[in-house]
């Protein structure tokens, strides 16, 4: 029997109001090709899962994204199975939603992959990566500042990696040393590193800005 997970309604009401109907309907076509499919969060967006993940979506500030887990099955012979970054089917936008029969039958047969052993043999987990290794110059910055260091060392090894990856892959001094400086200040409010695209985050910004708006007096105050 399908579940519905209450937060899935959760993030698509704090998503954008053009992301509203898009996700909507994403979610309503992947349960009517996978009436079986559960519904979870899983790395702060909306995941369908029937034996595995198969499938997810997500809300960014300017267009939506699907994508398949198990896309090289999905997509078998299909350019679209390389793709990744912005899903399976592009930024999905108002006026350009994934529909019709195609989609419909992508989502049915992601769901018979799973069922059949025959396509998908083993559903091993992932090899699990060794421990981050902080380099010495992160650890210095981050020893001055104790909150975000704190942050850090209470965050999961993913969100850890996130952070030191991203300015390691720096390949400019000046680069590395302007992520570093805008890591410590984001790990210092409890951020990680991709919180621009959550939707918690999202609303306390939003949040923050309205309340910044409010306290500059109008012109007719003045």
């Amino acid at each position: 029997m399908a579940k519905r997970d209450p937060r899935v309604d959760e993030y698509i009401e704090k998503s954008a109001a053009f992301a509203r109907p898009i996700l909507r309907h994403l979610r309503r076509v992947v349960h009517l090709g996978c009436p079986q499919v559960q519904e979870t969060i899983k790395w702060s967006f909306p995941h369908f899962v029937y034996k595995w993940i198969l499938c997810s979506m997500a809300a960014f500030k300017h267009h939506c994204a699907f994508g398949f887990w198990k896309a090289e099955l999905v997509f078998a012979g299909d350019k679209r199975a390389k793709k990744h970054a912005m899903g399976h089917f592009g930024p999905i936008i108002p006026g350009r939603f994934a529909t019709g029969k195609d989609f419909d039958r992508l989502c049915a047969k992601s769901c018979r992959s799973q069922r059949s052993r025959d396509e998908i043999t083993i559903h091993s987990k992932p090899a699990r990566k060794p421990p981050t290794k902080v380099p010495d110059y992160f650890t210095a910055t981050l020893n001055k500042n104790p909150k975000a260091r704190k942050t850090f060392e209470n965050f999961s090894p993913s969100n850890q990696r996130e952070y030191v990856e991203w300015v390691s892959e720096a390949k400019r001094d000046q680069t590395r040393e302007q992520r570093l400086k805008t890591s410590i200040s984001w790990l210092a409010e409890g951020k990680p590193r991709n919180w621009k695209y959550m939707p918690a985050w999202q609303g306390a910004m939003q949040q923050r800005r309205t309340a910044i708006a409010s306290s500059i007096p109008k012109w007719s105050d003045r």
